[in-house]
């Protein structure tokens, strides 16, 4: 294992400030989402393709892709090593995205990347288009992970996989956490087509892993016999119980665990999260024994993902808020199975009946709000909610009346407000709800709602002058 960095890989002053090189990356928003690897991978080219000296686990899937890394890299930490991960997408900071044993790539370097990324981005649009604002953002992430030169990559697949601008590199395993509909507009509509997509980050000599079940499993299988790659097939964890700060479940070799994630859906995280730790074995990448396991999986975080936040409330009690982004339906039914496991855990969930709950949420136009607010409101922890509909400053947000209507569809006779700013919506849940608040339905409303509650020192950005 490679010893800890004593500094920053680029010492030199940027040749843009922090705020300017976030305008710069901003800006490259207005080119949208194009899928394909031409231009990721010319721009890669003009760095030395810096993403050839990195070994690791490339991470795609419907849902789960952020548990599964947490999981796997809390373990590997335990056991020593130094790993980068690449979460996405960022709730406060695009500096998320970048980061070594849990620690964001710092503002100057962030803004030194940038600065040299821009220019050969600008070299590779005169011949195949402009680079896209994710396109840059992994360039600069395989740069900057070469030169910190962790032991290893944990790397997580944007959108599908085949056309995915991380998929310009392969660190020997390759992780399909499971398939289901989303993005249908893109990947196509149904599972087995978005399979095909997810599937195909599976290169030859990789060993893979996935815990997709139906046609997306048949799909992957496929893959994997034709390329001649070993696979492993994992099913969810038997699930031993849960409380209010996380799940125990059965895992071989290691016996009972503790995962310190929420949900019963972690269960089939952690499977894989376990399984994508032996695959690395298996490659020579990295070897992490029992014990480191069972410790990391304990102390595994994931920020905004059922995230269980307590703060001060009025007159010293406490508030506790919690936050999961729920933006697609089996996301959602995964937050409607934990409300009701968590309820009896929360404040008031032990009284007769329990103190209702307060929900913030929001959503973007392109996800299926109808089917989401469903799944959330079969819960029987959100009987006699109050639901606080809201909208995040985007393009893509769902009015904040639109989604009121979907919510007293589903919710009839409940008590639905429309508050269209967001920070307004949350101010109001803190001030007048009885109990639990929930933020939940878009991780926008997650990224902004836990910048105003949690007061994380790595990851402020500097304030432009």
């Amino acid at each position: 294992m490679s010893a800890p960095a004593t500094g920053s890989p680029a010492a030199t002053p940027p040749d843009l400030s922090y705020a300017q090189a976030l305008s710069a990356i901003e800006a490259r928003g207005r080119f949208g989402v194009h899928l394909g690897l031409g231009r990721v991978r010319a721009l890669l080219r003009l760095m030395g393709d810096p993403q050839t000296s990195l070994r690791g686990a490339l991470v795609a899937g419907t849902n789960g892709k952020g548990s599964v890394i947490a999981l796997a890299a809390a373990a590997l930490q335990a056991a020593g090593y130094r790993v980068g991960t690449t979460p996405k997408p960022h709730l406060v900071t695009y500096r998320e995205r970048i980061m070594v044993n849990g620690r964001p790539i710092p503002p100057d370097v962030f803004a030194h990347l940038i600065a040299g990324a821009l220019p050969l981005a600008d070299r590779v649009a005169r011949r195949l288009g402009p680079p896209t604002e994710f396109e840059l953002l992994t360039a600069a992430m395989f740069r900057y992970l070469a030169e910190v030169a962790p032991d290893v990559a944990l790397v997580e697949v944007g959108l599908g996989g085949r056309l995915d601008a991380t998929h310009a590199w392969d660190g020997g395993v390759a992780v399909v956490t499971n398939v289901t509909l989303d993005h249908t507009d893109r990947l196509g509509s149904t599972v087995a087509a978005i399979a095909r997509e997810k599937a195909a980050i599976i290169e030859h000599d990789d060993v893979a892993v996935t815990g997709a079940t139906g046609d997306a499993l048949t799909v992957v299988r496929r893959r994997c016999t034709r390329l001649g790659v070993p696979l492993t097939v994992v099913e969810p964890a038997p699930l031993r119980g849960w409380g209010r700060d996380g799940i125990d479940v059965q895992l071989p070799r290691l016996g009972a665990t503790r995962v310190g994630l929420r949900g019963r859906h972690q269960a089939a995280n952690v499977a894989v999260a376990d399984a994508l730790l032996d695959a690395l074995a298996a490659c020579g990448i990295a070897s992490c024994p029992p014990d480191a396991r069972r410790r990391g999986f304990r102390a595994a975080q994931w920020p905004g993902r059922l995230e269980l936040v307590e703060m001060a409330g009025p007159r010293a009690s406490i508030r506790e808020v919690l936050l999961d982004g729920a933006h697609n339906p089996d996301g959602a039914a995964a937050l409607a199975m934990a409300l009701d496991d968590l309820r009896p855990h929360l404040q008031g969930g032990r009284s007769s009946p329990p103190v209702p709950l307060t929900l913030v949420w929001a959503s973007m136009r392109d996800k299926d709000a109808a089917a989401v607010v469903a799944a959330v409101a079969a819960s029987t922890a959100v009987a006699g909610a109050t639901i606080l509909c809201t909208a995040m400053d985007l393009p893509r947000a769902l009015p904040a009346d639109r989604l009121a209507a979907i919510w007293r569809r589903a919710l009839p006779g409940a008590k639905v407000l429309e508050i269209a700013d967001p920070v307004a919506a949350l101010e109001r849940a803190l001030a007048d709800a009885p109990g639990p608040v929930v933020v939940a339905g878009s991780l926008y409303l997650v990224g902004a709602a836990r910048q105003q509650l949690v007061d994380d020192p790595l990851l402020r950005d500097p304030v432009a002058a």
